[in-house]
C-alpha cells in the first residue's frame, strides 16, 4: 500500500495522505506500480472523452483530454521533458549541461518541446478516434498512460543516475529485475483486460507484439544517450521518457490502424 501511494504521489496531484518518514528503497521500488497508476489515469481519461463526447465534437474532446493529461500530472514531466531538451541544446560540458536542467527558466528549446509534444497529442488523439470504432478510442486512451508509465521503469533499469542526490536517484538505484519484470507483467495484464473489455483482442497483439517493443528499444536507446550527455538520468529525464513514450505508442497506432483497420 506505501509504494502505491508514493507511486501516486510522484506521478500525479492526486492527493495521499502522510506517510511519514519513508526510505530511499520504499520511494525506488514505487516504480513497480508505475502501469497500475496509469491504468487508473487511463481510466479517468476514458470517462473524461465518454462524457465531454456526449456534449463537445471529437476535436474539442481530445484538447480537453491533452488538458486533463497535463493537469492529473501538474505538468510535472512537461517541465522535465523542457528541462532535458534545454540541457540537450546548451553548450558546455557536463556540470553546464546539468545546471541548465536545474534551471527553473525554460530555454526556447525547452519551449519548442512542449508546443510540440502538445500538439502531438492532440493530433494523434484525432487521428485515432476519426480512423477507428469508439470501442478502440476508448481502449487506446485507457492503455496510454499504462504504457507511458511502464516506459519509465525500464529506463530506471537501465540506466544510473547522474546525481548524487535528488529523486531521480532513488528510483535509478532501486530499480531491479524484481521491479522491471513485475512491472512489465502488471502492465501487460492491464493491456489485457482493457483490450479484452473494449473486444479489441487483435490490438492486445499489436500493443504486446509491436508498440511496447518499439518502446522499449527507445528506452535502451535513450539510457545510452543520457549515460553519454549527462552521465546518467536525472527525474527530469523520466519526465522526457514518458512524454516521449507516450507520443511513440500513440503513433504506432496510428500506424496500426492506417494498415489494420
Amino acid at each position: 500500500m506505501k509504494k502505491m501511494l508514493l507511486a501516486f504521489q510522484f506521478l500525479t496531484i492526486i492527493p495521499v495522505r502522510d506517510m511519514g518518514e519513508v526510505s530511499d528503497q520504499e520511494i525506488g521500488g514505487s516504480t513497480i506500480i508505475f502501469p497500475l497508476v496509469g491504468f487508473i489515469e487511463g481510466i479517468l481519461l476514458s470517462v473524461l472523452a465518454f462524457l465531454c463526447l456526449k456534449v463537445f465534437p471529437a476535436e474539442l474532446t481530445n484538447a480537453l483530454l491533452v488538458l486533463a493529461i497535463v493537469i492529473m500530472n501538474g505538468g510535472l514531466h512537461l517541465d522535465g521533458l523542457a528541462d532535458t531538451f534545454d540541457a540537450v541544446a546548451s553548450r558546455g560540458d557536463l556540470e553546464k549541461k546539468l545546471l541548465v536542467m536545474k534551471d527553473s527558466s525554460v530555454g526556447p528549446m525547452g519551449v519548442i518541446a512542449i508546443v510540440m509534444v502538445l500538439l502531438l497529442k492532440y493530433v494523434l488523439l484525432n487521428a485515432v478516434f476519426f480512423h477507428s470504432t469508439i470501442n478502440v478510442y476508448i481502449t487506446v486512451l485507457i492503455i496510454m498512460p499504462v504504457v507511458s508509465r511502464w516506459a519509465m521503469v525500464p529506463a530506471a533499469y537501465h540506466c544510473t543516475s547522474a546525481r548524487k542526490d535528488g529523486l531521480g536517484r532513488m528510483f535509478l538505484e532501486h530499480t531491479g529485475t524484481k521491479e522491471l519484470l513485475t512491472a512489465t507483467v502488471m502492465a501487460v495484464l492491464i493491456i489485457l483486460l482493457a483490450a479484452v473489455s473494449g473486444s479489441q483482442y487483435p490490438f492486445f497483439i499489436f500493443c504486446v507484439m509491436f508498440a511496447l517493443p518499439v518502446i522499449y528499444f527507445f528506452i535502451f536507446g535513450a539510457a545510452w544517450f543520457f549515460k553519454q550527455i549527462f552521465g546518467g538520468m536525472t527525474g527530469d529525464s523520466f519526465g522526457a521518457i514518458n512524454e516521449i513514450a507516450l507520443l511513440i505508442f500513440l503513433v504506432t497506432t496510428v500506424i496500426w490502424l492506417q494498415k489494420f483497420i
